[in-house]
């Protein structure tokens, strides 16, 4: 079975091990020229059990495949740690319970986010995410001071923007978005730094009322409303300092090191 998999294959389980679940069309964005090519290979890895998937079930009926790391999958990764499945934080089960996760459709939101900026890099030479971190991890490293949804580094051309993501359904008290931002301002003091912090929203409205709140004199937000098929490298986001929108990387600096797992 190994012998089967490509170098794609491999990034899809490494991506679905890191992010747990993926529709087909987030799988399209990360390495595919079309969603038929996407599909047609993730079924063929669904029947090596490289990757389990579902469709949940709403109110307009079944949704799209999603995908969550099969037992094969994990042990393309766990041959590539040099450890047994049984020692890596995943369980066949656990992926499985996605489907009837209260929190799934957040996580898929998170998650294409990011697989918007792949797409875009593939598209256009040039421009990279460095970095894509999941919420797991970013607890794991910052969880006693904030837990962001994800943690990013966008580079296009010379300028490098890494970004703290705040993806926001719409769910939650806007008093808990402002409680936030004493965490991120935590952050900043310990990294000796401000990192931007990016709150997307779904509606105009939602983001017009979640700015009367957000403003904290150590932490710089940025807000935008990313709407389906849009992509997050545009002209979208809207400083709380600024009057007009800027493209994502248009909030960056010049490029330089940073050190790995420390935002800057």
């Amino acid at each position: 079975m190994v012998g089967r998999l490509t170098q794609r294959d491999r990034t899809i389980c490494r991506l679905l091990y890191e992010h747990r679940v993926l529709t087909t069309s987030q799988i399209a964005d990360v390495g595919f020229a079309s969603l038929r090519k996407a599909q047609e290979r993730m079924a063929l890895l669904h029947r090596l059990e490289v990757a389990d998937h579902f469709r949940p079930r709403s109110w307009a009926g079944t949704g799209p495949y999603h995908h969550t790391l099969g037992p094969a999958g994990a042990a393309v990764i766990a041959a590539e740690r040099g450890v047994e499945v049984r020692d890596l934080p995943w369980r066949r089960d656990a992926a499985t319970a996605l489907a009837a996760s209260q929190r799934l459709g957040h996580l898929v939101a998170t998650n294409g986010f990011f697989t918007a900026l792949l797409r875009t890099c593939r598209r256009h030479p040039g421009s990279e995410l460095a970095e894509w971190w999941s919420e797991q991890r970013c607890a794991a490293v910052w969880g006693k001071v904030v837990r962001p949804d994800g943690y990013g580094v966008w580079v296009e051309d010379d300028r490098r923007l890494p970004f703290l993501l705040e993806y926001d359904c719409g769910t939650e008290r806007l008093a808990r978005l402002e409680a936030k931002l004493p965490g991120y301002a935590r952050l900043a003091r310990a990294a000796k730094h401000p990192t931007w912090v990016l709150f997307c929203f779904t509606s105009p409205a939602r983001e017009a009322a979640a700015r009367k709140v957000l403003r904290h004199p150590a932490v710089p937000v940025a807000t935008a409303v990313v709407e389906r098929g849009a992509t997050p490298d545009g002209p979208l986001w809207l400083a709380l300092s600024d009057s007009g929108r800027r493209r994502l990387v248009d909030l960056g600096h010049p490029s330089r090191a940073v050190a790995a797992g420390t935002p800057a």
